[in-house]
């Protein structure tokens, strides 16, 4: 039998929990930046970020062979805590989905898990030939033990609340293009085995601008988040002209009439989206619930947008005991996700 981690004693904490550091990858030419400038504008936003995360924590930053001097001018500048660079062969920058997730046996020890990845379900514009090996590389150099896993998924389409529940989506961990055969019982059993849950929760879908060209098909972490065990924050969208106003109230609805692994009835926290509602011709996804925990802060996403303070304040009253950063997210959000996207923690052991 295939070594799965809840065996060995292995859990993934919530991400509210005490972290090592911060990985991230950085952005190189691939047909997510489909030219000079726009790589520019995308090595400035995830610089940006990471520059925020190193407010709290440290942050290990994966690069391409030759990229490590431009990582370290824009990621690196200012004060903070430290930048570490490793540079191993990318296809992409997107850490929560291509890296490992980490998990603890609560007793010093420290795991990943090595999700299959195929590019989203095998996207016609993605690749992944590197990416599909950047969480071995990741957890290589953390010095963990691998468990790997024919699951398709990514880091993006799983969040837990570090007591036994996880959000799932059915268009992701479902989808033909991710895990074609594969029932729900299946996938609930593979990855209660590899995140210590016992209790899954299903989203029908994710947003509406998230089934786009560069879209996941339905990640959950822009949907909903565990604020804390029992309460849940979730993406309202108030403007009935948006796809997502009926989308969202479904959603809102579900997670209310849930209950979590210890059979506690879900809190729902409404966080309303940002007022603009499409962006080239297109609906955005653009969404406050793709924050990151950090050590004692929030790393949150902003619009330039009247409803960005209003955000704020809900997060500095659900996290009171957590700094609120606002970094301009929009770059990162028009090549298909945000800034929970790009980063991934390691948990203190």
């Amino acid at each position: 039998m295939t070594a799965q981690p809840v065996n060995d004693g292995f859990r993934m904490p919530a991400e509210w929990t005490p972290h090592e550091r911060t990985w991230m990858a950085w952005p190189s030419p691939n047909p997510t930046f489909t030219n000079e400038q726009e790589l520019a504008e995308a090595r400035e936003a995830w610089g940006a970020v990471a520059r925020a995360v190193r407010t709290y924590e440290p942050v290990t930053l994966v690069v391409s062979p030759g990229d490590a001097e431009n990582a370290r001018a824009i990621a690196g500048a200012g004060e903070g805590h430290p930048l570490t660079v490793v540079e191993r062969e990318l296809d992409d920058a997107w850490m929560r989905d291509i890296g490992p997730t980490f998990v603890t046996d609560g007793a010093g020890g420290l795991a990943a898990v090595d999700w299959t990845f195929n590019g989203w379900g095998a996207q016609e514009w993605a690749r992944w030939e590197h990416d599909s090996k950047i969480a071995r590389h990741v957890s290589d150099v953390a010095g963990t033990r691998t468990y790997s896993t024919p699951l398709v998924n990514e880091g993006g389409a799983i969040h837990v609340d570090g007591e036994g529940t996880v959000l799932l989506t059915d268009t992701v961990q479902l989808g033909e293009g991710r895990n074609p055969g594969w029932s729900r019982r299946q996938v609930e059993a593979e990855i209660h085995a590899h995140l210590g849950t016992t209790k899954a929760i299903w989203l029908p879908y994710g947003l509406a601008g998230d089934y786009g060209t560069y879209g996941t098909q339905g990640h959950v972490d822009i949907v909903a988040a565990f604020a804390r065990p029992g309460v849940v924050m979730v993406h309202t969208q108030p403007d009935p002209a948006h796809p997502d106003h009926e989308r969202c109230k479904t959603i809102a609805a579900l997670l209310r009439a849930s209950t979590d692994a210890r059979g506690r009835q879900l809190q729902v926290v409404e966080i309303p989206a940002p007022t603009v509602l499409e962006e080239d011709g297109e609906w955005v996804d653009y969404s406050y619930i793709n924050h990151y925990l950090c050590n004692d802060g929030v790393v949150l996403c902003s619009f330039d947008d009247p409803r960005d303070e209003e955000a704020a304040e809900i997060f500095r009253g659900l996290f009171p005991e957590r700094t609120v950063t606002l970094v301009d997210a929009r770059t990162i959000f028009a090549g298909g996700g945000g800034i929970h996207c790009i980063t991934q923690q390691q948990p203190k052991v």
